[in-house]
């Protein structure tokens, strides 16, 4: 079957398919997001981790690769967030993805331009408060999704979101399939986002012993929640870091956090006043547990670029342990699509008896 999955979030990215791409920090190069994109979906360039040269570079190279439209991702606690807006608005970016707020004037500034601004949310509360800033579009992710999450799973934080804002809803968090993909639109979302999916695909740009430990995980409960990393909730792939984070004292904490301050530093150009923002923000956290916060890219870089798995930080969804294979973003899309309509086609029957009947009589028939 061949089903018209076209919503308000499509229609708004300028996108055939509402299966959106997120922009996972090291992960979300020009050749997976062009990927996407010629795929039918939406890709979210990482931003957050990359200086505005590269930045630049990155955004020139994905239009390079695709004539599809994508995204830009970025977060408030860059020191560089403004000249990024300056790029998006420059070289003609479809969206922005943020979490935190970059603020009221740069949303603004956005918004004039026709740029579509696409917050990820894991609460009610942020949701509201991000569409009275300006959303056009809420992701909603639950707390099956990989990296900073809350408690409420997917379903539940849907529902509540759902009801209480108007602009379109993307719901993320244990997505992979045709099905889930029918079961989020069933639940009042206008498109899912996947992270870990497009990860464990053949253009990740992940090394291969890091995509080794993803591919290696079987079980949905191995992909745990712990506070150990920066003192907030994320849920990541168990690792020897983290074995050891948990048992760290804070002493060992603080010597990782300052090595991850310093490189990040170097990286980004953000200055200790940046810095000590984020730990103002997160005043409840220890020195340690800030600093990591702030500078948790570096701690990802281990992983995602050096390959090194055992000393870096591995956020997954649960639904990795779903997950066998490397598939192409193509195979991936069009695989879920072909899903979704065969999944819809039995719903049809299902409710309508007698559609299932004449669909018999029609195959007796030939």
């Amino acid at each position: 079957m061949s089903a018209d999955l076209s919503t308000r979030v499509s229609r708004l990215l300028g996108c055939r398919y509402p299966i959106i791409q997120t922009a996972m920090g090291w992960v979300a190069d020009p050749r997976l997001v062009a990927a996407t994109g010629n795929a039918g979906g939406f890709g979210f360039l990482a931003g957050a981790t990359i200086e505005p040269q590269r930045m630049e570079a990155a955004i020139l190279e994905t239009k390079a690769l695709s004539a599809q439209p994508f995204g830009v991702n970025f977060h408030m606690y860059q020191p560089n967030a403004g000249e990024i807006v300056e790029l998006v608005l420059r070289h003609g970016v479809r969206a922005v993805s943020y979490s935190r707020s970059p603020g009221p004037k740069l949303i603004a500034r956005l918004k004039e331009a026709g740029v579509v601004c696409m917050p990820t949310v894991g609460a009610l509360k942020h949701a509201q408060k991000a569409v009275e800033l300006g959303a056009d579009i809420v992701t909603v992710q639950g707390g099956e999704g990989g990296g900073h999450t809350g408690s409420v799973p997917t379903s539940l934080l849907l529902a509540q979101v759902r009801e209480a804002v108007q602009v379109p809803v993307v719901a993320a968090g244990g997505f992979h399939d045709g099905a889930g993909l029918v079961a989020a639109l069933a639940l009042g979302a206008e498109g899912v986002a996947m992270g870990t999916r497009f990860l464990m695909s053949r253009e990740s740009p992940v090394p291969e012993a890091t995509l080794a430990r993803y591919l290696g995980v079987k079980d949905p409960a191995a992909v745990i929640v712990s506070r150990a990393l920066d003192g907030l909730p994320q849920r990541m792939i168990r690792n020897e870091l983290l074995d050891a984070l948990e048992a760290a004292g804070p002493l060992r904490r603080l010597r990782l956090a300052l090595h991850c301050a310093l490189a990040y530093r170097r990286l980004s150009g953000i200055g200790w006043g940046q810095m000590l923002q984020a730990l103002r923000e997160r005043g409840e956290l220890s020195l340690s547990q800030a600093l990591l916060a702030a500078n948790a890219p570096m701690v990802i870089q281990k992983a995602m670029v050096d390959g090194q798995p055992q000393d870096g930080v591995l956020p997954a969804g649960q639904v990795a342990a779903l997950l066998a294979g490397r598939p192409p973003c193509a195979e991936i899309i069009q695989t879920i699509v072909a899903q979704a309509g065969a999944r819809l086609a039995e719903l049809a029957r299902r409710v309508d008896p007698q559609l299932s009947q004449e669909n018999r009589h029609a195959t007796v028939s030939r």
